[in-house]
Protein backbone atom coordinates (compact mmCIF):
# COMPACT_ATOMS: atom_id res chain seq x y z
CA UNK A 1 0.00 0.00 0.00
CA UNK A 2 0.84 3.92 -0.51
CA UNK A 3 -0.55 6.62 2.02
CA UNK A 4 0.44 9.88 0.64
CA UNK A 5 3.40 8.54 -0.78
CA UNK A 6 4.79 6.01 2.63
CA UNK A 7 4.82 2.81 1.43
CA UNK A 8 3.29 0.85 3.78
CA UNK A 9 2.53 -3.54 4.51
CA UNK A 10 -0.30 -5.24 3.51
CA UNK A 11 -3.09 -5.67 6.02
CA UNK A 12 -1.66 -3.28 8.41
CA UNK A 13 -3.94 -0.65 10.17
CA UNK A 14 -3.77 2.64 8.43
CA UNK A 15 -7.09 4.44 9.56
CA UNK A 16 -8.46 5.72 12.61
CA UNK A 17 -11.93 6.46 13.78
CA UNK A 18 -12.05 9.85 12.42
CA UNK A 19 -12.09 8.23 9.31
CA UNK A 20 -14.58 10.35 6.77
CA UNK A 21 -14.44 7.45 3.92
CA UNK A 22 -15.54 5.00 6.85
CA UNK A 23 -17.95 7.70 8.54
CA UNK A 24 -19.56 8.92 5.62
CA UNK A 25 -18.76 7.58 2.17
CA UNK A 26 -16.85 10.58 1.37
CA UNK A 27 -14.41 9.57 -0.52
CA UNK A 28 -13.59 8.22 -4.54
CA UNK A 29 -11.90 5.33 -6.37
CA UNK A 30 -10.36 4.79 -9.74
CA UNK A 31 -9.46 0.91 -10.53
CA UNK A 32 -6.61 0.88 -12.77
CA UNK A 33 -4.78 -1.94 -14.39
CA UNK A 34 -0.81 -2.24 -15.37
CA UNK A 35 0.45 -4.27 -18.19
CA UNK A 36 4.61 -4.21 -17.79
CA UNK A 37 4.73 -1.74 -15.11
CA UNK A 38 2.43 0.92 -17.61
CA UNK A 39 -0.24 2.72 -16.41
CA UNK A 40 -3.10 1.59 -19.14
CA UNK A 41 -5.43 4.91 -20.13
CA UNK A 42 -3.22 6.55 -17.66
CA UNK A 43 -4.49 10.08 -18.63
CA UNK A 44 -8.39 9.04 -18.72
CA UNK A 45 -8.31 7.55 -15.28
CA UNK A 46 -6.01 10.50 -14.12
CA UNK A 47 -8.68 13.33 -15.56
CA UNK A 48 -11.49 11.33 -14.18
CA UNK A 49 -10.37 11.40 -10.98
CA UNK A 50 -9.42 14.89 -10.42
CA UNK A 51 -12.83 16.16 -12.35
CA UNK A 52 -14.98 13.69 -9.71
CA UNK A 53 -12.41 15.44 -7.21
CA UNK A 54 -13.74 18.70 -8.10
CA UNK A 55 -17.50 17.58 -8.17
CA UNK A 56 -16.87 16.73 -4.44
CA UNK A 57 -15.20 19.73 -3.69
CA UNK A 58 -12.01 18.41 -2.44
CA UNK A 59 -8.63 20.63 -2.48
CA UNK A 60 -6.56 18.84 -5.22
CA UNK A 61 -2.46 19.36 -4.11
CA UNK A 62 -0.93 21.52 -6.54
CA UNK A 63 1.59 18.93 -6.92
CA UNK A 64 -0.95 16.13 -7.84
CA UNK A 65 0.16 16.27 -11.46
CA UNK A 66 -0.19 13.76 -14.21
CA UNK A 67 3.33 12.84 -14.10
CA UNK A 68 2.92 12.35 -9.88
CA UNK A 69 -0.48 10.46 -10.03
CA UNK A 70 1.56 7.83 -12.55
CA UNK A 71 5.06 7.92 -10.51
CA UNK A 72 2.91 7.10 -7.44
CA UNK A 73 1.05 4.06 -8.78
CA UNK A 74 4.41 2.42 -10.39
CA UNK A 75 6.49 3.32 -7.32
CA UNK A 76 3.98 0.99 -5.27
CA UNK A 77 3.61 -1.55 -7.82
CA UNK A 78 7.49 -1.74 -8.10
CA UNK A 79 7.58 -2.09 -4.44
CA UNK A 80 5.21 -5.54 -4.86
CA UNK A 81 7.55 -6.96 -7.68
CA UNK A 82 4.98 -7.39 -9.97
CA UNK A 83 4.66 -6.57 -13.46
CA UNK A 84 1.14 -6.70 -14.19
CA UNK A 85 -1.39 -5.28 -11.34
CA UNK A 86 -4.84 -4.39 -10.63
CA UNK A 87 -4.73 -1.22 -8.45
CA UNK A 88 -6.99 1.22 -6.84
CA UNK A 89 -6.63 4.36 -5.77
CA UNK A 90 -8.44 5.84 -3.04
CA UNK A 91 -9.19 9.76 -2.09
CA UNK A 92 -10.78 10.67 0.44
CA UNK A 93 -11.29 13.89 2.89
CA UNK A 94 -8.62 14.34 5.83
CA UNK A 95 -10.36 13.25 9.09
CA UNK A 96 -12.49 15.68 10.72
CA UNK A 97 -15.79 16.83 11.21
CA UNK A 98 -19.65 15.80 10.98
CA UNK A 99 -21.35 16.40 7.55
CA UNK A 100 -19.55 19.45 7.48
CA UNK A 101 -15.35 18.89 7.20
CA UNK A 102 -13.38 20.55 9.07
CA UNK A 103 -11.09 20.47 5.68
CA UNK A 104 -11.48 20.12 1.59
CA UNK A 105 -7.65 18.62 1.99
CA UNK A 106 -7.41 14.91 0.63
CA UNK A 107 -5.48 11.82 1.48
CA UNK A 108 -4.68 9.26 -0.75
CA UNK A 109 -4.25 5.35 -0.68
CA UNK A 110 -2.75 3.34 -3.43
CA UNK A 111 -3.36 -0.58 -3.24
CA UNK A 112 -1.65 -3.39 -5.50
CA UNK A 113 -2.57 -6.68 -6.02
CA UNK A 114 -1.80 -9.40 -8.62
CA UNK A 115 -4.04 -9.13 -11.97
CA UNK A 116 -6.14 -11.86 -12.15
CA UNK A 117 -8.41 -11.43 -15.21
CA UNK A 118 -10.85 -14.28 -15.47
CA UNK A 119 -13.41 -14.00 -18.36
CA UNK A 120 -16.48 -16.51 -18.45
CA UNK A 121 -17.73 -18.42 -21.28
CA UNK A 122 -21.06 -18.71 -19.77
CA UNK A 123 -22.51 -15.92 -17.89
CA UNK A 124 -25.77 -14.99 -16.82
CA UNK A 125 -27.28 -11.95 -15.06
CA UNK A 126 -30.44 -11.07 -13.93
CA UNK A 127 -32.37 -7.69 -12.41
CA UNK A 128 -31.59 -6.51 -9.20
CA UNK A 129 -34.98 -4.74 -8.05
CA UNK A 130 -34.87 -4.27 -4.39
CA UNK A 131 -33.13 -0.97 -4.83
CA UNK A 132 -32.08 1.74 -7.02
CA UNK A 133 -29.26 4.07 -8.58
CA UNK A 134 -30.55 7.89 -8.47
CA UNK A 135 -29.80 9.82 -12.15
CA UNK A 136 -28.10 12.52 -11.97
CA UNK A 137 -24.42 13.65 -12.02
CA UNK A 138 -23.36 12.20 -8.92
CA UNK A 139 -23.76 8.76 -9.11
CA UNK A 140 -21.73 9.10 -12.05
CA UNK A 141 -18.60 9.19 -10.50
CA UNK A 142 -16.55 6.35 -8.28
CA UNK A 143 -17.55 7.13 -4.51
CA UNK A 144 -17.22 5.00 -2.01
CA UNK A 145 -20.52 4.52 -0.89
CA UNK A 146 -21.49 1.45 -3.02
CA UNK A 147 -24.44 -0.16 -0.75
CA UNK A 148 -26.97 -0.79 -3.82
CA UNK A 149 -23.80 -2.51 -6.08
CA UNK A 150 -23.05 -4.25 -2.78
CA UNK A 151 -26.64 -5.63 -2.06
CA UNK A 152 -27.01 -6.53 -5.87
CA UNK A 153 -23.47 -9.15 -5.70
CA UNK A 154 -25.03 -10.78 -2.06
CA UNK A 155 -28.42 -11.09 -4.33
CA UNK A 156 -26.34 -12.57 -7.33
CA UNK A 157 -24.39 -15.17 -5.16
CA UNK A 158 -27.57 -15.95 -3.21
CA UNK A 159 -29.01 -17.28 -6.48
CA UNK A 160 -26.35 -17.76 -8.40
CA UNK A 161 -26.01 -15.36 -11.56
CA UNK A 162 -22.57 -13.91 -12.14
CA UNK A 163 -24.13 -10.17 -12.18
CA UNK A 164 -26.80 -7.95 -11.78
CA UNK A 165 -28.45 -4.80 -14.02
CA UNK A 166 -29.24 -2.26 -11.60
CA UNK A 167 -32.08 0.14 -12.84
CA UNK A 168 -32.47 3.77 -11.50
CA UNK A 169 -35.63 5.41 -10.05
CA UNK A 170 -37.43 5.62 -13.10
CA UNK A 171 -36.77 1.34 -14.11
CA UNK A 172 -34.50 2.28 -16.57
CA UNK A 173 -31.57 0.24 -16.73
CA UNK A 174 -28.01 1.74 -15.35
CA UNK A 175 -25.37 -0.64 -15.66
CA UNK A 176 -23.91 -4.13 -13.96
CA UNK A 177 -22.93 -4.42 -10.42
CA UNK A 178 -18.91 -3.68 -11.40
CA UNK A 179 -19.07 -2.09 -15.28
CA UNK A 180 -21.29 -0.51 -18.04
CA UNK A 181 -23.63 -2.02 -20.28
CA UNK A 182 -23.84 -2.17 -23.79
CA UNK A 183 -26.66 -3.92 -26.04
CA UNK A 184 -26.51 -4.91 -29.70
CA UNK A 185 -29.81 -4.78 -31.69
CA UNK A 186 -28.88 -5.65 -35.53
CA UNK A 187 -26.55 -3.07 -36.15
CA UNK A 188 -27.35 -0.84 -33.39
CA UNK A 189 -25.43 -0.64 -30.35
CA UNK A 190 -27.34 0.63 -27.27
CA UNK A 191 -25.99 2.02 -23.83
CA UNK A 192 -27.46 4.51 -21.06
CA UNK A 193 -26.75 8.10 -21.11
CA UNK A 194 -24.71 9.42 -17.98
CA UNK A 195 -27.56 11.38 -17.34
CA UNK A 196 -29.42 7.83 -16.22
CA UNK A 197 -26.74 7.69 -13.49
CA UNK A 198 -24.30 4.78 -15.04
CA UNK A 199 -20.17 5.45 -13.82
CA UNK A 200 -18.34 7.55 -16.64
CA UNK A 201 -16.37 3.95 -17.55
CA UNK A 202 -12.96 4.40 -18.95
CA UNK A 203 -14.10 1.02 -21.16
CA UNK A 204 -17.00 3.47 -21.80
CA UNK A 205 -15.75 5.71 -23.39
CA UNK A 206 -13.54 3.60 -25.21
CA UNK A 207 -15.86 1.72 -26.92
CA UNK A 208 -17.67 4.82 -27.82
CA UNK A 209 -15.03 6.04 -29.40
CA UNK A 210 -14.38 2.60 -31.08
CA UNK A 211 -17.74 2.67 -32.45
CA UNK A 212 -18.08 5.98 -33.49
CA UNK A 213 -15.58 5.55 -36.14
CA UNK A 214 -16.97 2.14 -37.46
CA UNK A 215 -19.55 2.50 -40.25
CA UNK A 216 -20.96 -1.05 -39.77
CA UNK A 217 -22.59 -0.07 -36.28
CA UNK A 218 -24.88 2.71 -34.89
CA UNK A 219 -23.99 4.05 -31.58
CA UNK A 220 -27.07 5.07 -29.43
CA UNK A 221 -26.62 6.60 -25.96
CA UNK A 222 -30.15 6.37 -24.94
CA UNK A 223 -32.87 4.77 -22.12
CA UNK A 224 -32.89 1.24 -22.19
CA UNK A 225 -36.00 -0.33 -20.15
CA UNK A 226 -35.64 -4.03 -19.02
CA UNK A 227 -38.05 -5.18 -22.07
CA UNK A 228 -34.72 -4.04 -24.24
CA UNK A 229 -32.71 -6.64 -22.98
CA UNK A 230 -35.34 -9.40 -24.02
CA UNK A 231 -35.26 -7.69 -27.67
CA UNK A 232 -31.11 -7.74 -27.70
CA UNK A 233 -29.29 -9.83 -30.22
CA UNK A 234 -26.20 -9.66 -27.36
CA UNK A 235 -25.13 -7.88 -24.60
CA UNK A 236 -22.05 -7.30 -22.91
CA UNK A 237 -20.51 -5.31 -19.93
CA UNK A 238 -17.11 -3.76 -19.51
CA UNK A 239 -14.83 -2.36 -16.65
CA UNK A 240 -11.09 -1.69 -16.49
CA UNK A 241 -9.90 -4.78 -15.15
CA UNK A 242 -12.16 -7.32 -17.81
CA UNK A 243 -12.32 -5.22 -20.94
CA UNK A 244 -15.44 -6.85 -22.19
CA UNK A 245 -17.44 -9.76 -20.16
CA UNK A 246 -19.73 -11.37 -22.42
CA UNK A 247 -23.30 -11.73 -21.08
CA UNK A 248 -25.07 -15.26 -22.45
CA UNK A 249 -28.15 -15.52 -20.70
CA UNK A 250 -30.53 -12.98 -19.13
CA UNK A 251 -34.39 -15.37 -17.72
CA UNK A 252 -35.04 -17.57 -21.32
CA UNK A 253 -32.89 -15.42 -23.45
CA UNK A 254 -29.58 -16.79 -24.95
CA UNK A 255 -27.09 -14.24 -26.10
CA UNK A 256 -24.85 -14.56 -29.26
CA UNK A 257 -21.31 -13.07 -28.73
CA UNK A 258 -19.69 -12.05 -32.64
CA UNK A 259 -20.54 -8.36 -32.50
CA UNK A 260 -19.14 -8.57 -29.28
CA UNK A 261 -15.68 -10.32 -29.88
CA UNK A 262 -15.49 -7.88 -32.64
CA UNK A 263 -15.56 -4.59 -30.43
CA UNK A 264 -13.44 -6.88 -27.92
CA UNK A 265 -10.99 -7.36 -30.94
CA UNK A 266 -10.62 -3.25 -31.50
CA UNK A 267 -10.53 -2.27 -27.56
CA UNK A 268 -7.54 -5.12 -26.93
CA UNK A 269 -5.75 -3.10 -30.00
CA UNK A 270 -5.96 0.30 -28.22
CA UNK A 271 -4.65 -1.48 -24.66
Amino acid sequence: MNLNGKILIDNKPVFNNLNRAFKYGDGLFETIKVIDLEVVFLEDHYFRLMASMRMLRMEIPIHFSLEFFQEEIIKTVKNTNLQNARVRVTVFRADGGLYLPKTNAINYLIEVNALNISIKPNYEIDIFKDYFISSGLLSTIKTTNKLTNILASIYASENDFDNCILLNENKNVVEAINGNIFIVIGNIIKTPPITDGCIKGIIRKKIIEILNKVEKFNLEETQISPFDILKADELFITNAIIGIQSVTKYKKKVFSVEVTKEIERELNKLV
